[in-house]
């Protein structure tokens, strides 16, 4: 082995540095992504609370104008439940570039595999249908895969749920009283 294949302590030194920063930060990072789960919690919680309150006060006062603020209700929580999931959104572009830091880093073979850590971003696209490209080295996120990411964010099933079924709900229920629907039509605005 001659000089050029073995890399001066310093810049070992700094490679080992910058392994463990990355790796603090992921660290860091993962804990932040994860506390905005518990965050998405307490809008859903809020949001079915409300807007059931809203449906059920509306049956008891038989008040149907109170199926539309239901609605309006859920409509605003699950905006505000897309906000919070695009702000956990914006954690992932930095995850995947830590993890293809790592992988220069840390890109090792064991029996014949390439492996490499943290690759959580990466497998996490991952479904099981098409090519299986987990032992693939990992790749930067594109602006547009960012944007189109964030975009889908409110239409994800896991952001729109409970939200949507409680504003489709109002909104049924609220033109229904208003068009004397029977078992509405005794609902006063």
């Amino acid at each position: 082995m001659d000089d050029m294949d073995t890399p001066p302590a310093e810049l070992t030194a700094a490679a080992e540095a910058l392994r463990q920063d990355l790796g603090t930060e992921h660290q860091g990072l993962l804990k932040i992504v994860s506390e905005f789960d518990g965050r998405l919690m307490i809008v859903k919680g809020w949001s079915v609370t409300l807007s059931l309150a809203g449906l059920g006060l509306g049956f008891q006062t038989g008040h149907y104008a109170l199926f539309a603020i239901a609605a309006a209700t859920a409509l605003g929580f699950w905006f505000i439940d897309a906000q919070v999931k695009r702000h956990q959104m914006h954690y992932y572009a930095r995850m995947r570039d830590i993890e293809v830091a790592a992988y220069h880093l840390n890109h090792q073979t064991v029996d014949g595999v390439g492996v490499s850590a943290p690759l959580v971003d990466w497998y996490w696209g991952y479904t099981g249908a098409g090519p299986d490209f987990r032992l693939d080295p990992p790749q930067r996120r594109t602006p547009e895969e960012v944007r189109k990411m964030l975009a889908q964010a409110p239409w994800m099933p896991h952001v729109f749920l409970p939200h949507a079924v409680a504003v489709l709900l109002g909104i049924v229920l609220f033109f229904g009283a208003l068009m004397d629907v029977d078992g509405l039509s005794t609902l006063t605005p």
